[in-house]
């Protein structure tokens, strides 16, 4: 089954989960068990399952064939290629395929230059004048042929200005990528970073295809190696299967994709093996030497040979577009695909899966918590008014003096609880004095002055050490924090039980751990390029301040944004709880004893209420009748996996008709 068709079905499947959520919302505002702090977590996670993307990174040295990699996995249904594809060098700048339908279809660029300043890639997104935007017109092939080619675009400057913009430029460190002119001028990319608003069907349904330079270009945006691949659910490392692992390639793998092996999606393609298809020799002799050649690359790789794919990527294009079975079935295409679609689909459903069941399951569980609690409460009201059946005055008297006592005991117990709200406030604010967003700015803006003055490379290094050392601080002190928070509420969730008999689950756990990793590897990444004896004796040191705090200090900005993110989300799911079950025991404290004070104003009133509180009984049992086929309604979507797929023959995508090859070869959604 083709990876289009895998995607799609994962698209109707994440569908069906936000239909289930948006009834979830529905159902609770209509019984009235929300509240706007329920609301506001749905509506969040129907925006995150919405705006869930699917990110596959290609990577690879130059002349690999990524880019024809790209149009013959997604595009071959245009007929033609999309991504500029030829000998040589064809994608010099990282370059993100997507589709937002807030904006037109187009081009956007992002100029070198821009290296220059002390800003991040993922902070010039949203800065949209920075850009050179350039509209596509998706009905024509040629246009869109014409520009898409300007991500290939270079620029001529000097050594000094290439080093400055981030290039490593040494015949060694640049493995032949930088050769002098006749004027001593060097070749750069003229983009950093482009960005394809692109309308295709695969792209709608939330797919985001990254194309990456080679190494030199790589090495030079570390938001590439530091967070867009790490974060990318596949990545596929293209070789040329005429010349094997080169030494170049070998650099790519250990440096930015090896170390994450551990992570589902990882895959190593084999290309050009047409390139080895030969009249004079056998298929047995060629398949064998396409074994040996994948094999070998195994070896090196230190990877199992399943994960190597031999193909043909251009004639796996010429195939699908000429719907060359035989030529297809040779350029071994569809094994990649299915590979792909086994890793990529399955790995990514498992993330969804997690987070919504996360997420809705709390939810559940506190409204559950809540019907219970009423359940509870009218249980007892019918036992104590139907012992009342019969019953002389002073028993009811009795009774009314036991629930006012109750009711006094209850709210004379909630001064604990209102000092436990300063405390938590207090321990809330402690938190935030060691994982705040000011702090950790404070703490940047200290080091640059001090980097600043600093006179010799080890005084450099020694700053950057402590900057580290005082960012892990920060993580573990507020690691602490929320250790003290969550054993605080534990206790006042058991005092709640026993004291007033008011049931609560425990309170949901936290961790920073995966933040903690986060920064030691950012830390491993600083110390492998730059904080090294030779980067800190061979270059300047205002070069040296001004890529850590343009690299570094805006990569561990985005690990504190993201931990305080969850963090403030915690801390409400943690005490929300409490104070629901706080007011709704207050609510049933109070109906009990205006029910006794009616029955003893007005003894005929008794079968009334006790009538009443019997159909309270009946709703209350209703709902929760409700709540759990709608918990068990997406417990079984959550349980497929993957997903059910659809027939191939049930959906028809049909490329734009104004591209005459396009038109002429428009396949049906199982051939893209």
């Amino acid at each position: 089954m083709s990876l289009a068709l895998q995607f799609a079905a994962y698209s109707q499947w994440r569908q069906a989960i936000i239909a289930v959520v948006k009834r979830l919302r529905q159902w609770l505002d209509a019984q009235e068990l929300g509240n706007a702090q329920t609301e506001l977590r749905l509506q969040r996670l129907e925006a995150r399952i919405r705006e869930d993307r699917l990110n596959v990174a290609f990577v690879a040295e130059f002349s690999r064939g990524k880019s024809e990699l790209i149009n013959s996995i997604f595009f071959s249904a245009y007929g033609d290629r999309i991504l500029p594809s030829a000998a040589g060098r064809t994608t010099m700048c990282p370059t993100e395929l997507l589709f937002n339908a807030d904006e037109a279809p187009s081009i956007r660029l992002l100029s070198i230059d821009t290296r220059r300043a002390n800003i991040s890639v993922s902070e010039y997104k949203r800065q949209i004048e920075e850009w050179r935007v350039l509209n596509l017109d998706v009905h024509s092939a040629e246009s869109m042929r014409d520009a898409l080619r300007q991500v290939s675009e270079v620029m001529k400057v000097t050594p000094e200005d290439a080093r400055e913009l981030g290039f490593l430029t040494d015949d060694a460190e640049s493995n032949g990528f930088f050769t002098l002119d006749e004027q001593g001028l060097l070749e750069v990319p003229r983009w950093r970073h482009a960005i394809i608003n692109f309308p295709h069907p695969l792209l709608q349904q939330g797919l985001v295809i990254l194309d990456t330079p080679g190494l030199n270009a790589v090495g030079a945006e570390p938001e590439l190696t530091l967070s867009l691949l790490p974060n990318a659910h596949a990545v596929l490392f293209i070789l040329a299967a005429d010349v094997g692992v080169t030494q170049s390639d070998l650099v790519v793998w250990n440096e930015h994709i090896g170390g994450h092996l551990a992570k589902r999606g990882r895959i190593v393609v084999l290309n050009k093996i047409d390139g080895l298809w030969d009249e004079l020799k056998s298929e047995a002799e060629i398949q064998a030497e396409i074994e040996r050649q994948a094999e070998n690359c195994a070896r090196i790789l230190s990877l199992e040979r399943a994960r190597i794919f031999p193909v043909s990527a251009q004639k796996g294009l010429v195939a699908k577009i000429n719907h060359d079975d035989d030529l297809l079935g040779r350029s071994r295409l569809p094994e990649l695909e299915n590979a792909l679609s086994e890793e990529l689909i399955p790995a990514k459903h498992d993330i969804v899966s997690e987070d919504t069941q996360r997420e809705f399951g709390e939810i559940c569980r506190n409204v559950r918590e809540l019907l219970e609690a009423r359940l509870h409460g009218v249980r007892e009201q019918l036992n104590e008014l139907n012992d009342l059946r019969g019953k002389n005055r002073s028993v009811v008297e009795y009774m009314m003096g036991k629930i006012k006592s109750e009711k006094t005991d209850f709210e004379s117990g909630l001064q604990h609880y209102h000092a436990v709200r300063s405390v938590f406030s207090t321990l809330t604010k402690k938190l935030f004095a060691h994982l705040g967003m000011d702090a950790l700015r404070a703490l940047i803006r200290a080091h640059k002055e001090t980097m600043q003055d600093a006179k010799f490379s080890r005084q450099l290094s020694e700053n950057i050490e402590g900057f580290f050392a005082i960012v892990n601080e920060k993580l573990k002190d507020a690691a602490a924090e929320i250790g003290e928070i969550h054993a605080m509420m534990e206790a006042v969730y058991k005092r709640l039980d026993v004291e007033h008999g008011v049931k609560l689950s425990m309170p949901a756990s936290f961790s920073l751990q995966t933040y903690l990793h986060d920064v030691k590897r950012l830390h491993a990444w600083c110390d492998a390029h730059l904080n090294t004896a030779l980067t800190l004796l061979t270059n300047e040191k205002k070069s040296i301040v001004r890529r850590f705090f343009s690299e570094i200090t805006v990569q561990a900005q985005k690990i504190f944004e993201r931990a305080n993110w969850e963090a403030e989300s915690w801390l409400k799911i943690i005490m929300a709880p409490m104070e629901t079950q706080i007011r709704e025991h207050q609510l049933y404290l109070k109906r009990r004893l205006e029910s006794i004070k009616r029955i003893h104003l007005a003894s005929d009133t008794l079968e009334e209420r006790i009538a009443e509180l019997e159909m309270l009984r009946q709703d209350i049992e209703r709902q929760a009748g409700e709540l759990r086929e709608i918990g068990a309604e997406l417990r079984e979507l959550l349980r497929v996996n993957p997903p059910v797929f659809p027939e191939e023959g049930n959906q028809e995508f049909i490329a734009p008709k104004a591209a005459p090859r396009a038109a002429r070869h428009a396949p049906s959604l199982a051939r893209a």
